[in-house]
């Protein structure tokens, strides 16, 4: 009989610990909190902590528990700290990664884990999710091409230019967002006719600045973060006058807010990005006051960054996907997937939906950057363009016979 009872008793424990190990669900979060893109971090993780704020530490039922890892931007530090948090932490959703070549490896690394689900916290590359998506991978947040819709027509019929350079950052998010230019820009008539790519973490631009053409309407500057402001620096103190046009993180509050003036240069700055600071929409306003709530005034911008505006999407989905499945992770999170896969959320950058890839359908803005009265440098909106799919307005297979962005592709040309 002794037995029996120590039996039933060890039983029961291992009953109520399964019992409340199934009524809390784990969540892992990265964000690059190392390197150059430190400020896009710690931006998009005051857009995960307004939502927790706004939503709970509950969803679906379940009691939520986080565990936030950080990267440097680099695809291995993403894979390691994804690694770390599945197979250390236990965790079952993920929301990461933020940058772009992270974003690649992370969704490969999604299919060695079919049984969990992966929320894309901000990476922009293209080939996150298209032509090769991964069936337990989401993302939320439109890709650097579809951020870039509406600027080349803007540069082109309302400015003018006919012919700009750009500079970026050697590597996937950049090639990414200036094939959405040259495939708009090029497409009306416009010419590309210098491009050049610099490493992440660059300080000295000198031999870049000396060697940007003199013939070029404008100059587009796909840069972010420590890398945009040293150029600025830099470029200011070689009297640089140019008419600049600016890749989505290059009119940040990451960077439009960095001490020193040489950021007043980008003052008239065209740029196209999935928000816009100064958006007269009750929603986006209801946002702003969250995340300015949510966040110690030491380590926010005074408007959230498109970091912040992405993991706070992301972090919305994984909430309102978990109450429509009822908390229900079973059967390799089925449920769950197929929530976020028939979602449409109401965010605070206007209403997102995933296509056939899972990829993001959304509002972009083209915007100028101006003084807002106050010393503050913002993003005002000068046009809008709804309803923006992966594919730019192409048929699927036209599209992809264009290939993947690089350095050189896609050329500049009508297609």
């Amino acid at each position: 009989m002794m037995k029996v009872g120590i039996g039933a008793a060890a039983l029961a424990c291992l009953l109520s610990s399964t019992a409340l190990a199934q009524d809390k669900i784990k969540v892992g979060v990265t964000a690059t909190l190392e390197g150059t893109y430190t400020a896009l971090g710690i931006d998009g993780m005051g857009g995960f902590n307004a939502a927790v704020q706004k939503y709970g530490k509950t969803a679906g039922g379940k009691e939520l528990e986080f565990v936030v890892a950080s990267t440097d931007a680099t695809p291995d530090s993403a894979v390691r700290a994804v690694r770390k948090l599945i197979e250390q932490d236990k965790v079952q959703i993920l929301i990461s990664p933020l940058s772009g070549d992270e974003g690649i490896a992370v969704k490969n690394f999604s299919k060695t884990h079919p049984e969990l689900t992966f929320i894309n916290a901000a990476s922009g590359a293209q080939e996150t999710t298209f032509p090769d998506p991964s069936p337990n991978f989401f993302r939320w947040n439109m890709d650097g091409a579809q951020w870039q819709v509406g600027l080349g027509d803007y540069a082109y019929n309302k400015k003018g230019y006919r012919k700009i350079a750009t500079v970026g950052e050697d590597y996937s998010f950049v090639y990414t967002q200036v094939m959405g230019l040259v495939l708009e820009f090029c497409g009306l008539g416009g010419q590309v006719t210098s491009r050049q790519w610099v490493p992440l973490g660059t300080k000295d631009f000198a031999s870049t600045i000396a060697a940007l053409p003199d013939d070029v309407d404008a100059i587009y500057l796909g840069l972010g973060g420590a890398d945009a402001v040293n150029f600025l620096n830099q470029y200011q103190q070689a009297g640089g006058k140019a008419h600049l046009l600016g890749g989505s993180i290059m009119v940040d509050q990451t960077v439009l807010s960095a001490k020193g003036d040489a950021k007043r240069a980008m003052i008239g700055t065209i740029a196209a990005s999935g928000m816009a600071d100064t958006w007269d929409d009750p929603g986006w306003k209801a946002f702003v006051k969250l995340y300015q709530d949510a966040t110690p005034a030491d380590k926010r911008f005074p408007s959230p960054g498109l970091l912040a505006t992405n993991y706070y999407g992301a972090t919305m989905a994984m909430y309102e996907a978990l109450n429509k499945a009822k908390g229900d992770l079973s059967n390799n999170q089925a449920e769950f997937k197929a929530a976020l896969a028939g979602l449409t959320i109401d965010a605070p950058n206007g209403k997102i939906s995933l296509d056939e890839d899972r990829q993001a359908i959304g509002t972009n803005f083209v915007t100028e950057v101006g003084d807002d009265g106050k010393g503050n440098l913002v993003s005002n909106v000068v046009k809008i363009v709804a309803n923006v799919h992966q594919t730019l307005g192409y048929p699927r297979d036209v599209f992809a016979k264009i290939g993947p962005p690089s350095r050189t592709n896609p050329e500049c040309k009508k297609y």
